[in-house]
């Protein structure tokens, strides 16, 4: 039902294209140019943040993201003449309770790994709680920061999944690919430079994960919600010189970067545990048919039995 709300006799794919086209296509020129021209991007960063400070650079890191889910909001409203709800969700409204549980959860279990970290390694960290200059990121992040995971879910779990299922008829093949295209846009990220392409797994596996909540709700407000607290979560918690976002948050990872079990405990262990609880909490049935069925936009879905 997610995906066939968005469907009328007039769909014109092409009107799908502008959008994702280019912010992939900035992800893309980003990635080639870091592959060759001679650029140290962590020295980049500390001599912006040495210049301007993190929390200047924390919203110059943002604005895109921030402009991009405006544009598209408006493309979705006036050139697909398609209500912001019905690109959100299946139900009559946006469900909030939806968000802020799925935010709860989710940033609290990010808040007690953190803590259990720092607990069981406190070498790894140094204390860095600045008040003034927390104060202030904590205003930039609670504003700023949702609309910029906001913008990454309407684009892939909203726009995207809507659009390729349409042109596909399949649950099965808008998951796929957005949940693999969610991944490789961090492939310009500091982290993969240090931690390298295995970081991806993590990525892509949260692109499913994401993707599953969405088609088996039948919305993105599980999704809306977790990933705004994991963003806002961590930007506030913990900082490092070599991820994405410099904040002057309350600790400082001073740890050597590794790749280990750590990306694969989500992926193993905890997402199937939030999909457990997510099940148990919001009654989902019909697994085989939410995630592989085709969609029949003239009658009733079919479930690939394939």
């Amino acid at each position: 039902m997610y995906i066939k709300q968005a469907y009328h006799k007039n769909n014109d794919l092409v009107k799908y294209l502008p959008i994702p086209i280019l912010f992939l296509l900035i992800i893309l020129l980003n990635y080639v140019a870091l592959l060759v021209l001679p650029i140290d991007v962590e020295e980049i960063m500390r001599q912006e943040v040495a210049k301007k400070g993190e929390n200047r650079v924390f919203v110059e890191t943002l604005a895109p993201m921030v402009i991009f889910l405006i544009m598209l909001l408006l493309w979705v409203k006036f050139v697909h003449k398609q209500t912001i709800t019905s690109l959100t969700t299946a139900r009559r409204k946006v469900d909030w309770k939806r968000i802020f549980f799925s935010f709860g959860l989710w940033g609290g279990i990010t808040a007690a790994l953190t803590g259990l970290a720092y607990i069981t390694a406190p070498e790894n960290f140094e204390y860095n709680f600045q008040p003034k200059a927390f104060a202030i990121l904590a205003v930039i992040a609670i504003i700023m920061v949702p609309l910029q995971t906001s913008f990454e879910e309407y684009l892939f779990r909203g726009y995207l999944m809507q659009g390729i299922g349409i042109a596909t008829h399949s649950r099965l093949v808008p998951l796929i690919i957005t949940s693999t295209f969610f991944g490789l846009m961090h492939i310009a990220n500091p982290e993969i430079g240090r931690l390298g392409y295995t970081l991806l797994l993590y990525y892509i596996g949260t692109g499913f994960f994401l993707g599953i909540i969405t088609l088996m709700d039948e919305g993105m407000e599980l999704a809306l919600g977790f990933h705004a607290a994991n963003n806002l979560i961590s930007a506030l918690l913990v900082t490092s010189d070599w991820t994405a976002f410099q904040t002057p948050s309350l600790l400082k990872d001073i740890s050597q970067p590794s790749t280990g079990f750590d990306i694969l405990l989500p992926l193993l262990v905890i997402y199937p545990i939030l999909l457990f609880i997510f099940n148990k909490k919001y009654g989902w049935n019909g697994w085989k048919n939410k995630l592989t069925g085709r969609i029949d936009f003239t009658g009733n879905d079919i479930t690939n039995t394939k």
